[in-house]
């Protein structure tokens, strides 16, 4: 075990958590070595370096036959001797080459790097390991440069050997994969008296997972595949729990502390749903509303995300929740994350709420002094029944007599502190009711992982008449065909989106740019007006050129994706994606939920160059052959994962090095059970045989939970 060891643990560190100890009382590791760890790979512990996974083992344990090997047999272990070697080439091509044979045939093997210190290192007639690659070399199956040790027969052969993730800067300093294996063996050597398992034995065994102590040495020194997916099943539910657990406690303990207003009264919402509700709501809906119902009057706060794909209906939804509270003296708010779209659901529920006999006001960055004076003495006497805004909402001037329901439109687009602010806009009074709406499909099982201390509703199918959006794929050959299609859409009234994912050009991606697309469509359509918005453009002039476009003063709108969530035009009915292989399934999706809003067919076009990697050409095909949101978000998180998805900083996602949430949902749905349980019957981990679980929850999450409140 060579090293000098690095300072010893001293009496402060016996009190830290081996998982929060820092890195410096780590046992092998050099000054240069910790600050390099810190500033690649954002190891700052021994517990971090302990999480720092194999991404995958070779496998040892098998000795292969050369005989059998082919250009498909992957990385593979031979044994045998080698008969001939010989330095060929010259200069650049110079390389060692040597024939290796065991009883069933022989395989060339070739080094390229330091040919001559090698040939001087192998003998002839010595039993060798060979461990690499099988390659292509001059039409035949090669090793280049592979693993080579001297075999020895009364050495244990069976091991699974892992590799690790690095740097080229770490392995200068002697962190390749092989000298990670080293410290962190060392390092468990060290300190392995201080892994503890949290939870009692015959809870953890019966259920097929090694205890975590065995479990971190397994991953790291694996001795056979059983025991080694008893290892991972054990470190994903080190991961899972937690978060499980905080969620489903925050929600436990939102119920039991946060009362809720009490809505019995359901007058106005029933002669609107039977008399003047303009079209027939979709079973989907009916369910969403008797949930909504169900938290109304369970007593407690309700806090249920909504989420259903684009033109699901989840606004007459909202609507209708508004009823509810209006209907038992309180008011209600909707807040949406842009001016254009607040202002398009004021439009959309004006009319409902004359109809229904209530007021309804918009407050917006844009709105004047006077009218803003207006609204908050309405607000304050309770003549004002909703108010439709944008952040404006949350500012201090503005406060209700009574809120009882909010609602947050793209609940994504807010931070928490903007959302918790309209928790306090009920002075002295029950917080209001949060209602929180998305377009934006989640896969079940990242709704689990991350939502799971809200009440999640699925709007999950469209309402009757609604024409799907017919969807296309077109090469760059077709643009003149394509661009006729749009001339005619025009002339038939409509209008077209062209989304491009560039704004300027980039040196090292070809792409259509914005600003040179922009150029383009203007000489190619020089008989209509044209809108640009693009995300550097200032609020003001993003709105002008959007409200441009609403009111149908311009024909074609060329934007990036910032028309992805929000604008609701009705006469548009292309959308055309330039460079579609670019974007994300989802994000596509999106986008082309901007069209198909209207009374007639939409359409969706793909233009993509003529070569196309597996993946983009997988997405395109995917977009073309469904519009179902949540089939479209679950393939997006296979091909994605789910960091790219959403932020994963704020959900405790960026923590799952092990867990895949695409394969990995039913063991989700079992920790989510198991999780519950602690949830419910012991929150606050008080019970005797709970202390160790504490202790373990309280060191390694230590800035995510506070037990004496709601965290």
């Amino acid at each position: 075990m060579p090293g000098s060891d690095s300072p010893s643990a001293s009496s402060d560190s016996s009190v830290i958590s081996i998982w929060n100890r820092p890195l410096r009382f780590a046992r092998y590791i050099s000054e240069k070595q910790i600050q390099l760890l810190q500033k690649d790979l954002d190891v700052f512990t021994v517990g971090d370096l302990f999480r720092h996974f194999p991404f995958r083992y070779e496998d040892k344990t098998v000795i292969e036959e050369i005989g059998a090997l082919h250009l498909g047999s992957g990385f593979v272990q031979v044994k045998g001797r080698f008969a001939e070697l010989s330095i060929k080439g010259e200069k650049k091509s110079r390389r060692l080459v040597g024939r290796f044979l065991d009883a069933s045939g022989e395989i060339e093997v070739v080094w390229f790097q330091k040919p001559d210190a090698i040939q001087k290192f192998i003998k002839l007639n010595t039993p060798y390991l060979l461990y690499g690659k099988v390659n292509p070399f001059n039409g035949k199956p090669t090793f280049t440069h592979p693993e080579t040790e001297v075999y020895s027969s009364e050495e244990k052969r069976s091991r699974f050997e892992p590799v690790y993730s690095t740097t080229e800067t770490l392995k200068r300093y002697g962190l390749d994969s092989k000298g990670f294996a080293k410290i962190i063996s060392w390092n468990l050597n060290a300190f392995f008296t201080e892994l503890s398992e949290p939870f009692p034995p015959d809870k953890i065994v019966p259920r097929g997972m090694l205890p975590l102590p065995e479990a971190i040495r397994e991953v790291h020194q694996p001795q056979s595949h059983e025991k080694l997916e008893m290892a991972l099943k054990r470190l994903k539910f080190e991961e899972l729990f937690p978060l499980q657990f905080l969620l489903l406690r925050r929600k436990k303990l939102n119920h039991q502390s946060s009362k809720g207003l009490y809505f019995p009264k359901l007058r106005r919402f029933t002669d609107f749903y039977g008399n003047r509700l303009p079209f027939s709501l979709t079973n989907a809906q009916k369910r969403v509303l008797r949930e909504i119902r169900t938290d109304t009057i369970s007593g407690h706060q309700m806090n249920r995300l909504v989420q259903g794909d684009v033109g699901s209906g989840k606004t007459i939804v909202a609507f209708l929740s508004m009823l509810m509270a209006i209907d038992n003296g309180y008011q209600a708010c909707l807040m949406a994350p842009t001016e254009i779209l607040a202002i398009q659901h004021y439009q959309t529920l004006k009319p409902l709420a004359e109809a229904a006999g209530v007021s309804i006001r918009l407050l917006t960055g844009s709105s004047k002094t006077s009218e803003r004076k207006k609204i908050a003495e309405d607000l304050l006497s309770g003549q004002l029944n909703i108010l439709i805004g944008t952040h404006a909402l949350i500012e201090e001037k503005v406060q209700f007599q009574h809120l009882g329901i909010s609602v947050i439109d793209e609940q994504h687009r807010f931070g928490v502190a903007q959302r918790a602010r309209l928790h306090s806009k009920n002075e002295n009074e029950l917080p209001p009711h949060i209602l929180v709406m998305t377009a934006t499909p989640i896969p079940r099982t990242l709704a689990m992982a991350v939502y799971g201390d809200l009440d999640v509703s699925l709007i999950d199918e469209l309402p009757p008449g609604r024409y799907d959006i017919k969807t296309v794929h077109r090469t760059e050959s077709a643009r003149l065909h394509v661009f006729g299609f749009i001339r005619q859409q025009i002339r038939e009234g409509r209008q077209t989106y062209i989304v491009y994912p560039l704004i300027e050009e980039s040196e090292t991606l070809d792409l259509n740019h914005l600003m040179a697309g922009y150029e383009s469509i203007s000489r190619a359509f020089p008989e209509y007006h044209l809108s640009m918005v693009h995300g550097k453009m200032k609020p003001a002039d993003k709105d002008f050129e959007m409200d441009r476009f609403v009111r149908g003063e311009t024909q074609i709108m060329v934007a990036t994706t910032v028309i992805e969530v929000g604008v609701n035009v009705p006469n548009a009915s292309v959308m055309l994606i330039e460079n579609a292989e670019r974007f994300g399934l989802t994000q596509m999706h999106q986008l082309r939920g901007r069209v198909g809003r209207g009374a007639f067919q939409s359409y969706c076009i793909l233009m993509t160059g003529t070569r196309l990697s597996r993946e983009g050409k997988e997405r395109i095909e995917t977009l073309v052959a469904t519009t179902n949101g949540f089939e479209i978000a679950e393939k997006d998180l296979k091909m994605r994962g789910p960091g790219d998805l959403m932020g994963t900083r704020q959900s405790g996602i960026a923590d799952l090095k092990l867990t895949n949430l695409t394969t990995d949902g039913d063991f989700l749905e079992q920790v989510k059970i198991w999780a519950e349980a602690y949830a419910e019957n012991d929150p606050d981990l008080l019970a005797p045989e709970n202390q160790m679980l504490r202790a373990h929850l309280s060191e390694k999450l230590k800035e995510k939970i506070q037990w004496s409140k709601i965290s």
